[in-house]
């Protein structure tokens, strides 16, 4: 029997925002390592009055049916500071940006990516960098390597046939990004552990821990370290005031203070390491198929958020200020932090695993960390280019 016709239409309204999210539920639930997030947050996720993003980002959702049942779905958007970045640095003028995507078939992700390529177009965009979701800060790129377990907070899961079709559909690979597997059990090699020594004897530098009573300022501290590091990575968008505010409210349940970590020299911030308890682990075990846990499994998330233990963690993100960058006191602050906070997340939280990402594949400078403690890479994202301008 044919299949019934294909039918791509905008996400119009509340009710269509929700099958556009539940799209993602329903298609990943014999995953058994894609994670459901909170219902609710995803809803917010794509929502324009409940995320700051939209504040400098045009976007278009849509939604494939078949007989009226959604098969598949895809955001098209327009980040406005993106545009005013560099084009050697990945983004700039011209580039717009697909990502969400789900697709219960392969003509399904056809259809969904020439519609997300059409709005580009008739938006005036002439390049596309894809997959983000919704940003460069959420969960960039597909995942390539790694299907085998699942991710850790804030990262991604795709289905493994999404890359054959995505590069069918003519995307080539532009740039690799990687998170890296750390046992922390049995601490670091000798070399790590006499420069983290020859740091803590040295009265110009400080590693403080995050300080909850002002969490703001600190917050404020961490991203104007975060915008500083990162202004000169590939696919770099600025955070904005306001998504700041956005992100450290998101994030307060997570953050304990001696995860966080700011070094300081000569008592000015220079660095900052973010690591987070992997809330993914609770949320595949009380969230249920659509992201909505039931009075149990809701208290069991809010006692687990409330005392994280046994808890795997995860460091989304670094930074060391550009003026310290290659030098060797801008390692040696990265080892300190990396050390200091992993002594804290064992003796507090029993943790055993951790995870470092995503990295950059030509970082070189985070890649020589990683090796250096002896991390392994365990998945890798891709994202992909695609000109928009007829040959």
């Amino acid at each position: 029997m044919a299949k019934a016709e294909l039918v791509i239409t905008p996400v119009s309204g509340k009710a269509d925002r929700a099958a556009f999210v539940d799209c993602a539920y329903r298609l990943n639930a014999t995953d058994q390592n894609w994670v459901p997030n909170l219902r609710s947050e995803e809803i917010a996720k794509f929502s324009p009055d409940k995320n700051p993003f939209f504040d400098h980002a045009r976007c278009q959702l849509f939604l494939a049916r078949r007989d009226g049942r959604v098969v598949g779905r895809i955001s098209a958007h327009i980040d406005e500071l993106a545009l005013k970045q560099p084009v050697e640095q990945g983004m700039g003028p011209g580039t717009g940006n697909w990502g969400a995507i789900e697709a219960e078939d392969e003509e399904a992700a056809n259809a969904l990516i020439a519609k997300a390529e059409d709005w580009l177009r008739a938006e005036g965009m002439t390049r596309v960098l894809a997959p983000m979701n919704l940003s460069v800060w959420e969960e960039p790129g597909l995942l390539v390597r790694g299907h085998d377990h699942s991710p850790m907070v804030m990262m991604g899961h795709h289905n493994a046939a999404y890359q054959g079709w995505i590069e069918g559909a003519g995307y080539a690979a532009i740039k690799s990004l990687y998170t890296y597997d750390l046992d922390v059990t049995g601490g670091f090699p000798k070399l790590v552990q006499r420069i983290v020594a020859g740091g803590e004897k040295n009265e110009r530098i400080r590693i403080r821990e995050a300080d909850l009573k002002h969490f703001d300022r600190d917050a404020g501290i961490i991203c104007e370290i975060l915008n500083d590091a990162w202004s000169d990575n590939w696919g770099f968008v600025p955070f904005t005031e306001e998504e700041i505010a956005h992100t450290g409210k998101a994030l307060k349940p997570l953050v304990h203070p001696e995860l966080i970590r700011i070094a300081e020299y000569d008592g000015e911030p220079v660095a900052f390491m973010m690591t987070l308890p992997d809330l993914n682990g609770i949320q595949k075990r009380v969230n249920g198929a659509r992201g909505k846990p039931s009075l149990l499994g809701l208290a069991k998330l809010l006692w687990w958020l409330r005392k994280p233990k046994p808890a795997d963690m995860r460091v989304p993100l670094m930074g060391v200020r550009k003026k310290l960058q290659s030098s060797r006191l801008a390692s040696q602050l990265a080892f300190m932090m990396i050390e200091f906070i992993r002594r804290s997340a064992v003796a507090k939280f029993d943790t055993r695993r951790a995870e470092i990402g995503w990295v950059l594949e030509d970082n070189q400078g985070m890649v020589a960390i990683a090796d250096t403690i002896e991390s392994k890479v365990n998945r890798e994202y891709v994202i992909y280019e695609k000109s928009l301008v007829a040959d």
